[in-house]
């Protein structure tokens, strides 16, 4: 998978820009708020139909203007590849392939395997459960289109479902047989969803344990944990029993949607007894795991996007993750940094092959 070009208009701070990228490593360098992120963004947006870092589309149009656009050229599996997304005030945003547009958004997601690694990350330590579930999300929905649709489905429901709940408090009404309905779904929808995190977990664990080790090369026992409610109970007990409580609140406090995930390091969790170090490389691990697991399951090298990589990590891991993906032959890779020499002298001691694009050199 290799984006050959880029056109953006009127996206985030950009009024009008095209890129052309080499094969293997872009750098995106240049001075704070020159839009090297906002580049890196574009091009996930590509793939996601969304932004990683402000899923608001409005807000990625840039202001004062009344729609952005963003175009790329891709090269997949020997073909070329054009995908447009558009986006209008007050409009749908439409995605193209070819120039015909996709009926569902989520029809595309998944044909542009893409991964980031972001200072944002983070979050996947740091903040709730519901970070790590759209992180397993995101991964699972790049190679399977039914897991993807199955999730927005469960999703409807249970926002009728909490509905339904508000709507009984507010009239002093209850209906047990429209609430069954919804139940009904929610019961074969979320097992459905259950089952496939179980067997991604099940991979996944093998191969982040893999990249830790890679990255650290320490033997410090690594874990990923899959925290379910319905692993001992069906989530058809659980909402029966749950009945009352969820009526007193006015929305299902019980089902696949409260799931999350478990880091561990030496048996102990890495956000309260890891150190600055040993998260961070969890985080790496965390993404190429990500990475290969998609590259596993789909047969194509996802693009990687490094942004501000230096800022946040020390220059040796940033060295080892361009040796790594130099040595491994891991497909195309951009990286964003403020400094132009670093970045430079970093690739140059690992890859022959690169490209600077100084965005301080155009009339941005």
């Amino acid at each position: 998978m290799v984006l050959n070009s880029l056109s953006l208009i009127y996206y985030k701070n950009f009024e009008s820009a095209k890129f052309e990228f080499d094969d293997k490593i872009n750098c995106i360098v240049g001075q704070n708020g020159k839009g090297k992120t906002n580049i890196l963004d574009s091009i996930y947006h590509l793939a996601y139909t969304k932004s990683y870092f402000n899923p608001i589309t409005r807000q990625n149009i840039k202001h004062g203007e009344e729609f952005f656009v963003v175009d790329g050229n891709f090269n997949r599996l020997d073909k070329n590849e054009n995908i447009t997304i558009s986006v209008k005030k007050g409009d749908k945003k439409v995605v193209k392939r070819n120039a015909k547009v996709y009926d569902r958004l989520s029809d595309h997601v998944g044909f542009i395997p893409v991964v980031i690694i972001s200072p944002t990350d983070r979050d996947l330590i740091l903040e709730g459960s519901d970070v790590r579930r759209k992180f397993m999300d995101a991964v699972i929905s790049q190679i399977d289109k039914v897991y993807l649709n199955t999730l927005i489905k469960y999703n409807n429901i249970l926002s009728q479902r909490n509905a339904l709940l508000k709507y009984f408090a507010a009239n002093h009404t209850f209906d047990s047989s429209n609430l069954e309905v919804y139940n009904d779904q929610l019961v074969s929808l979320g097992q459905y969803i259950y089952d496939k995190r179980c067997d991604f977990i099940d991979k996944f664990k093998t191969i982040l344990q893999k990249r830790y080790f890679e990255i650290c090369k320490k033997e410090e026992p690594i874990q990923i944990t899959y925290k379910s409610q319905l692993h001992d109970h069906s989530l058809e007990k659980l909402l029966e029993s749950k009945l009352q409580k969820d009526m007193a609140l006015q929305y299902t406090s019980v089902g696949i949607h409260k799931d999350d995930l478990i880091f561990d390091l030496n048996n102990y969790p890495v956000k309260k007894f890891g150190s600055q170090g040993q998260q961070k490389s969890y985080l790496i691990a965390l993404k190429f795991a990500q990475y290969d697991y998609i590259k596993e399951s789909q047969g194509l090298n996802p693009i990687l996007l490094l942004d501000d990589i230096f800022d946040k990590l020390d220059e040796h891991r940033v060295k080892h993750i361009v040796n790594m993906v130099t040595q491994q032959n891991l497909g195309q890779m951009f990286i964003s940094d403020t400094h132009p020499e670093r970045t430079e002298e970093v690739v140059k001691a690992n890859a022959e092959k690169y490209k600077i694009i100084n965005l301080d050199e155009y009339d941005l």
